[in-house]
């Protein structure tokens, strides 16, 4: 599995053109999602600075006049939530030059404090994007020995360094979990039940897929609502789980209000099960909510990577009538169903011919599935998993 060559991010142009029209360009996303690798690579010519160095960050904090005269414009500040006071200096740098373009490119990873001070600081002066670990697209144009079936999609999930440096997922996912899900929770919250925090994800983890529903979960955890609510925003605000909202458009039938929860990385939610094997996969009793967090999951990575708002959700009504995703395109919105099944069958079109009717739209509605065979009728098309959300796939 071990990758020789770089594997080009989608993420590239958008991110090229930003630093064309912005002074700042801010670049957020998962721990170890690549973001380092990319504007390094992309701008080479800026001097790189790791805010996550205690030394070079005692002294932004302390000295922060000093620290911009050691490392100035064209500069990139890596992990710079951990001194977010810097903003606002930057902020002063960029109004003393405004015609100064793609001079500071900044990277985060904790998205709730980020946006914040960034919406403070730099409104107006920041393009604002997002990088996710590695999609299926990138990875298939890369290399010929990257994961063909789905088990092993979800089985080794998309960290580069698993890809990049040929480790083993139980112990990338491991170390992952250890490394940063731990140290960046014990940062957001004064975490004092480990073990209840540790059942909490465990617990998401069986859910994907499926609505939220704290309440339920608090009994299980042994911890108040209140506290799992504060627990879910935190594994939000760094990028481990994100929430699929329903569709908010009113067709005189009652609609469910709560929201989907997926895993950023289905490789997590798979260690997280105690999966150890591609074949352990196929034979879980989860497969399908895990089939459909990798086909969830790859659509958010391709309206990211093109800098778009993601503008995702799914449907379902009181009669428990529901379409999996729905997908914006232009301005039409793409009723997806999502199968893990390999082999077709008529009845898996019956809710996107059901949304279309209801949503009155001509919009032509995908099957996505783990069978190799695609084709198209009227009303939908049957794709691949490993096709779907691409831009050769796209209508």
């Amino acid at each position: 599995m071990n990758l020789h060559k770089k594997i080009p991010r989608q993420l590239t142009a958008e991110l090229l053109q930003s630093s064309r029209e912005y002074p700042v360009v801010t670049l957020i996303g998962p721990r170890q999602s690549g973001k380092t690798t990319l504007v390094r690579s992309i701008f080479p010519k800026h001097t790189y600075v790791n805010l996550e160095d205690p030394e070079i960050r005692v002294l932004a904090e302390s000295d922060t006049k000093a620290f911009l005269h050691r490392w100035p414009a064209p500069v990139i500040y890596d992990e710079i939530q951990r001194v977010p006071t810097l903003l606002s200096y930057i902020q002063v740098l960029v109004d003393e030059e405004p015609s100064a373009k793609g001079k500071w490119i900044l990277t985060g990873s904790n998205q709730l404090k980020l946006r914040e001070t960034v919406g403070q600081s730099l409104a107006g002066r920041t393009a604002l994007l997002t990088l996710l670990p590695f999609s299926i697209s990138e990875l298939k144009s890369a290399e010929s020995t990257a994961p063909r079936s789905f088990a092993e999609w979800i089985h080794f999930g998309f960290l580069p360094r698993i890809y990049d440096q040929g480790i083993r997922p139980q112990s990338a996912w491991r170390d992952y979990y250890q490394t940063y899900v731990e140290r960046d929770v014990r940062q957001l919250i004064q975490l004092e039940n480990q073990s209840g925090f540790e059942r909490f994800l465990k617990l998401l983890a069986g859910r994907v897929g499926q609505l939220i529903n704290l309440n339920a979960m608090s009994g299980e955890v042994g911890v108040a609502q209140s506290t799992l609510v504060k627990w879910l925003s935190v594994l939000e605000a760094s990028f481990l789980v994100f929430r699929l909202p329903p569709y908010h458009r009113n067709f005189g039938k009652r609609q469910t209000k709560s929201p989907k929860l997926y895993f950023t990385d289905p490789g997590l939610a798979s260690w997280l099960l105690g999966i150890e094997s591609p074949e352990q996969v196929e034979r879980d009793p989860l497969v399908g909510g895990l089939f459909e967090n990798l086909v969830v999951v790859e659509a958010l990575k391709a309206r990211l990577h093109a800098g778009k708002v993601p503008s995702l959700y799914f449907f379902r009504d009181s009669n428990g009538r529901e379409v999996d995703l729905l997908f914006p395109n232009g301005r039409n919105i793409i009723p997806v169903e999502i199968k893990s099944s390999m082999t077709f069958d008529q009845s898996f079109s019956t809710n996107i011919r059901y949304f279309q009717n209801i949503a009155r739209s001509d919009a032509q509605g995908w099957i996505v599935y783990s069978g190799d065979t695609e084709f198209q009728s009227d009303n939908y098309q049957v794709i691949n998993f490993a096709n779907a959300f691409t831009k050769k796939s796209q209508p």
